[in-house]
């Protein structure tokens, strides 16, 4: 619990923050609760405690569930598909072995007047499989946009309405009448029955409209769910008529269930008036966390763990005043705090949603410290009744007056309260009142809806990872009305802008409209699909002729990490040691693989894996890198004069990729086409001339592809090689990049591509094989009188290469396919000559041939020295 409100406060600088939050507290803190207290109240309706025996195997789940849920968090934090199958099996095999247990104790105990709630757990943990197994198919990135939608509303049906709906319900049934210490009502056994019946058929018609695509289906079975929900709704009435609810337990549980009856019905409406593609179910996520799971929770454990601890009823009475403490005025803030955060962000505007999000997440936080001071109180109890027994002290008399808990102060609190919440509104309106609808205060303000017009355009997303146009100029006061069509045949792209609207997904040839409301101040946007917006997808809507600059600054800074900005080399340490975990690639040249033959012919073949990771490029700085292979920099692919190279090309990234080798000379229509996440395809080409050649991602922007990893060598040697003791590959290239504001897991500064920068062509840095200073913390090895070979090439994604080896020459160079010098003699016969440097323009390449005459530690440069400083450096230990 800690760390979820921790990472509530700093969600901003952790990627796919809303998903992890909302998945640690209904993975982490839900269920984790739904696994004990589940069992705690079937031993206690069912009259059956289990042996102590049995406890090891419910230790056991409760361990394989929540190391379950950490595999899946990893496997969806880092994009790791197979990962997160694996966490979502294990979470829905934990559930269904839960649900397995409760059955075993039904079926050996004696009838029992509330086995009912026994039944809902059951149903409930039953349910958990169903919805892990949606939410693993959602994880999928080559989903369509479509078949996302559908299975959305059956993942939020089966685990939030079903799983976890239940299962508070079937709770409620026994714990309602108990937490307000009155009698369960005489009908609540009968409705209970049908409420579990039309929730389940509720669950099972939502899904099944779900998958079938039909709105109306689906609709339908939430209305049975509601209405099922709204019988237990009444029976607490009832129930609570008798005794009114005055503590924070009763309260936060009451308004829980309340915002589940919300959140339910208003995803209702929005299946029945909105097609499925264009459904946002985001809307409602504040609704039910916030409101439903987190209250209800909260309440609940407010009145459980003072009756758990024991210790007798003074005990019981002193952890409860610290867990009541202030109750009516907690409540209040939380739930008007919710109600504007919950309404969409063009009407409140992103500052009043932010202060109402950060004094309702600290008034839900109060709970930590409350049962901090509630166990406290409990312990200091039960010891000073110890001490009472041990002095030979009876217990005091207590009147039913003493011993009633203390009465709220309700008017006070909810004064106090609501007016804190209010003046949290009132703060971030004052913060930026011109994105704000709620009010229109002062004489330059708008006192209505802006100006009636309304401005329409029509917006591109293409397969260059860009929005044509990419800047709209607005009229301040108009409405917006975007419409975004997807020209890309590969990917699916969306739109959403900063004050919270969105397009959802959408797939290649799609069309969706985004209506961004009146339009008061500058705003961003860009495509949210993983590595779009660092491509260079980003949208800006202009408002001219804004009344109040400033507020619209404000607003522009305030929902953005700002301009994009060039990390320049020289607040990068390059004297510094790489880090502890990163591993020096090796230079060497490896022998040509023996291949298979094929009618006299040798064959490579090779699986190249696209994939996107994490890796260091720079001492202090990782980047988030586009991979063949798994590494900045593909693999060095070596073979001979007349081998066929068969390479299978696999996307496990979330975007289309290709690859285009220039060792090769095939068609480029079929063998690099960009392939779409989860497909393959197979390039086959004949090395037909020798040379040290370039491969790289063909997808545009290809320099963005390239300056983030996807490039790599392939070596054809020409027939007649001199022979040599050492052979080395360098293989530079330089990137463009921009801090994310982020850490990557070794503490290093994380940092993406920045294609904007490519066309001013001042790079961040220039390297060698993948990494600024490698081959200067470690050198490579050669000893005087042996002769090396060095080959070069130049990647690019924009710079060539004059490659120098300072202290020494080459007697032989190699360029581009023909010699320039061979052991001194030119190709015209005269002999003696050296050469000082290779120079290669971009995606060309060669080879340099030198011996060492003294020992010594030569450097290795691009000799154009800006690349230099900026990386471009190495060392030669000769001995």
């Amino acid at each position: 619990m800690m760390v979820l409100f921790v990472t509530l406060f700093i969600h901003r600088w952790i990627p796919d923050a809303i998903w992890l939050m909302v998945h640690m507290v209904t993975l982490g803190l839900i269920t984790n609760s739904i696994f004990v207290w589940g069992q705690h109240f079937t031993e206690a309706l069912l009259k059956h405690r289990l042996p102590d025996e049995t406890r090891k195997w419910q230790v056991l789940r409760i361990y394989l569930l929540n190391a379950s849920i950490v595999v899946l968090m990893v496997g969806v934090l880092f994009n790791i598909y197979p990962v997160t199958v694996l966490g979502s099996l294990g979470v829905g095999l934990m559930a269904a072995w839960h649900g397995l247990f409760l059955l075993k104790q039904l079926r050996q105990a004696l009838p029992a007047r509330f086995d009912t709630t026994v039944r809902f757990y059951i149903t409930a943990a039953w349910l958990l499989p169903v919805g892990a197994t949606f939410g693993a198919i959602l994880a999928n990135d080559s989903l369509t946009a479509r078949w996302h939608a559908r299975l959305l509303v059956g993942h939020e049906a089966v685990n939030m309405m079903g799983f976890v709906g239940i299962t508070v319900v079937g709770t409620l049934l026994t714990l309602w009448p108990t937490m307000l210490r009155t009698k369960i009502h005489d009908s609540a056994l009968k409705t209970s029955v049908y409420s579990l019946l039309g929730m389940c058929l509720g669950i099972a018609v939502t899904v099944a409209g779900a998958l079938a695509g039909i709105n109306a289906l689906a609709g339908a079975g939430m209305v049975l769910y509601l209405l099922g929900l709204l019988s237990v709704g009444l029976l607490m009435v009832r129930t609570a008529a008798k005794k009114p609810p005055r503590e924070y337990p009763t309260l936060s549980v009451a308004a829980g269930f309340c915002w589940l009856i919300i959140g339910v019905a208003v995803n209702a409406v929005m299946v029945f008036t909105t097609d499925f593609e264009n459904l946002n179910l985001r809307a409602t996520t504040p609704i039910l966390v916030g409101g439903f799971l987190l209250q209800v929770l909260l309440g609940a454990m407010s009145y459980l763990l003072p009756v758990g601890m024991g210790g007798g009823p003074a005990a019981v009475r002193a952890a409860n005043k610290e867990f009541n403490r202030f109750s009516f005025g907690r409540v209040a803030i939380i739930n008007i705090c919710l109600v504007f955060f919950a309404l969409p962000a063009s009407i409140t505007g992103s500052w009043v949603r932010t202060t109402t999000s950060l004094l309702g997440a600290m008034t839900l936080a109060a709970f930590i410290p409350l049962m901090m001071r509630g166990v406290k109180k409990s312990i200091a109890a039960r010891k000073e009744m110890i001490a009472a027994r041990a002095r030979g002290e009876k217990p005091p008399h207590r009147t039913p007056e003493q011993v009633a808990p203390e009465k709220p102060r309700a008017r006070r609190e909810l004064l106090i309260g609501g007016s804190a919440a209010l003046a949290a509104v009132a703060v971030g309106f004052a913060a930026d009142p011109a994105a704000s609808r709620l009010f229109r205060l002062g004489s330059g303000a708008q006192t209505t809806g802006g100006t009636g017009q309304t401005t329409r355009v029509r917006v591109e997303a293409n397969a260059n990872m860009r929005f044509v146009p990419d800047t709209v100029e607005v009229p301040a006061g108009n409405r917006l009305v975007l419409e975004v069509y997807n020209s890309d045949d590969t990917n699916v792209h969306d739109l959403a802008l900063e004050s919270g609207v969105e397009t959802g997904r959408i797939d290649p040839g799609a069309t969706k409209e985004l209506d961004a409301g009146v339009i008061t101040g500058d705003l961003e946007g860009w495509c949210t699909i993983v590595g779009h917006r660092a491509m260079g997808m980003t949208f800006n809507v202009v408002a001219s002729g804004a009344q109040d600059d400033a507020a619209a600054a404000a607003t522009h800074d305030h929902g953005s990490s700002g301009a994009q900005k060039l990390l320049p080399s020289s607040e990068i340490d390059l004297a510094a040691d790489p880090g502890q975990d990163f591993e020096t690639r090796s230079a060497v040249l490896e022998p040509v693989p023996e291949g298979e033959l094929e009618e006299g012919r040798t064959v490579h073949r090779l699986t190249l894996d696209v994939s996107e990771i994490t890796e260091e490029i720079a001492p202090g700085y990782s980047l988030k890198a586009w991979t063949f292979g798994g590494r900045y920099m593909g693999p060095v692919l070596h073979g001979n004069l007349g081998d066929i190279f068969e390479i299978t090309l696999v996307n496990h990234a979330q975007m289309g990729h290709s690859i285009d080798f220039h060792a090769g000379m095939v068609s480029p229509d079929e063998n690099m086409r960009t392939i779409a996440p989860g497909e393959r395809l197979v390039y086959r080409f004949e090395a037909r001339g020798s040379g040290v050649w370039l491969y790289h991602c063909s997808t545009a922007p290809m320099s963005t592809h390239i300056a983030a990893g996807m490039f790599g060598a392939v070596i054809i040697a020409p027939s007649s090689l001199n022979k040599v003791d050492r052979e080395y590959v360098l293989v530079q290239n330089e990137t463009y990049l921009q801090l994310t504001g982020d850490r990557a897991e070794n503490g290093n500064k994380l940092v993406e591509v920045l294609p904007e920068a490519v066309d001013a062509g001042v790079a961040s840095l220039t390297m060698w094989n993948g990494h600024a200073n490698q081959y200067v913390s470690a050198p490579l090895q050669a000893r005087t009188g042996e002769r090396v070979r060095l080959w070069v090439l130049a990647a690019g994604p924009s710079k060539g290469c004059s490659f120098h080896v300072v202290g020494s020459q080459f007697d032989t160079v190699y360029k581009e396919g023909g010699y320039l010098l061979r052991n001194g003699r030119d190709a015209f016969g005269t002999e003696g000559g050296h050469a000082q440097a290779l120079d290669l323009a971009s995606a060309q390449g060669g080879f340099v041939e030198m011996e060492f005459l003294e020992p010594g530690t030569y450097t290795f440069v691009n000799h154009s020295f800006a690349e230099m400083e900026r990386g471009a450096r190495g060392l030669i230990e000769v001995s």
